[in-house]
């Protein structure tokens, strides 16, 4: 039987289109190329609190097509945590992430590698890539730090403590700095920030674990001997914050008269935020509340204007003014603790020097809140309550004592 033309071309189109998605030969296969460790060993890796992380999983065999991370506070503890779904698609939405939530709802799975939504002290331990039966493949050593320390241009770049014992040093703690950032607004003063996390040097660090340099982890590392008497809860993070000014890119010429019509229209300073997109939050007031910048990661410079008022750092980071309801986190991230009604109002972030985008944000009261005894607007509402009661039952009693001494000397009268 003779096949038509027609069906001809469909069986050939389909085969194209199904040799279109082949890999190329010649593309190297890092898993094939990079053998597993024999003996499992982990790497050092440190990060500030509230970054988002990737912990790739280096060598797997070529049959593994999922892998398996597995969470272990300490070597050792019955407490291990599977992270994944055992399909190795697990995937979750980072602008939901709460820096509160479970390691569970903050991580997801991509191409092997496991990411980390706003790490938090609490999770750092080792992380280990891996199958659902219990191969291991490659370990990590996460070591997350808090900033402990907002630090400005007149500290020192580095930072030594050294510990002795009978002569001899046991360890020496420092402080090692990233580059700093580029200048987060043009055109009106800013700042620049650099994060420095906490190492420590010594000749007595575990041999199970790989080093960031010889003779050299991060001070909240398992690498680091209990026996050395490191006490980690004094030791973290720091970051550093400068004033910058730099101009703003510049722009095609305009003519003057389209120059004066900006003006007039007052869009001659704004012309910038005429084009960023616009983002719509309405929450309800008297509850946390945390703004992202859209499209922000940690290693980028972002900053927060609200209307036309810039909320620098050097008055509201985390930690500055204990006191503070809304600060800056040192991921980025700007909070309520909590919103008032007279938070509403448009606010703006920049990325890497320019403006990015404007959130609009509106406050509203929920009307069916529960309140609790110890509300203060609780409190009042029950105080006029009992003035209430207490003025109309001083104004009813003698009413009722007046009638019934009416009616008794009434009864009196008719009696006679």
């Amino acid at each position: 039987m003779a096949l038509s033309p027609l069906f001809l071309f469909v069986v050939l189109s389909t085969l194209s289109v199904l040799t279109a998605y082949e890999a190329p030969e010649d593309k190297e296969d890092i898993f094939a190329s990079r053998a597993c460790p024999a003996f499992l060993i982990f790497d050092n890796a440190a990060y500030l609190s509230d970054m988002t992380i990737e912990l790739p999983c280096h060598c797997k065999p070529e049959e593994a097509h999922s892998v398996v991370w597995y969470y272990q506070k300490q070597l050792g503890s019955t407490d291990i945590r599977a992270l994944t779904d055992f399909e190795g698609t697990s995937s979750v939405d980072s602008s939901r992430v709460g820096s509160g939530s479970e390691l569970r709802s903050r991580f997801s799975i991509r191409l092997f590698s496991l990411l980390i939504f706003r790490v938090q002290e609490s999770d750092s331990g080792h992380y280990t890539c891996g199958t659902a039966s219990g191969h291991f493949f490659y370990g990590y050593d996460v070591d997350v730090q808090e900033a402990r320390r907002v630090s400005f241009p007149w500290s020192k770049t580095q930072r030594v403590a050294a510990v002795k014992s009978e002569d001899k040093v046991l360890f020496q703690v420092f402080t090692s700095f990233w580059s700093w950032s580029v200048c987060d607004r043009c055109g009106v003063p800013g700042e620049q920030t650099r994060v420095g996390l906490c190492y420590v040097q010594s000749d007595y660090l575990e041999v199970r674990y790989r080093l960031e340099a010889d003779r050299v982890t991060s001070c909240g590392s398992s690498a680091v001997p209990k026996a050395l008497g490191l006490e980690k809860e004094k030791y973290g993070a720091e970051l550093g914050v400068r004033n910058c000014h730099v101009p703003c890119p510049s722009k095609p010429p305009t003519s003057s008269e389209q120059q004066g019509l900006l003006d007039l229209l007052s869009y001659g300073e704004a012309e910038s935020k005429a084009t960023i997109p616009i983002y719509y939050h309405n929450h309800p007031a008297d509850t946390l509340l945390i703004l992202s910048c859209p499209g922000a990661r940690p290693e980028h410079a972002v900053a927060w204007d609200r209307g036309s008022v810039p909320l620098y750092r050097s008055e509201y980071i985390e930690g500055v003014n204990q006191s503070a309801r809304m600060f800056i986190d040192t991921g980025h991230h700007l909070h309520f603790q909590p919103v008032h009604l007279e938070d509403k109002g448009s606010y703006f972030c920049w990325l890497q020097g320019k403006y990015a985008a404007e959130i609009r944000l509106g406050v509203y009261l929920r009307l069916s809140r529960k309140r609790m005894l110890s509300d203060p607007e609780s409190i009042y509402a029950m105080k006029v309550v009992l003035i209430c009661y207490m003025v109309f039952t001083a104004v009813f009693l003698p009413i009722v004592f007046g009638q019934y001494c009416w009616r008794t000397l009434k009864d009196r009268r008719l009696a006679l």
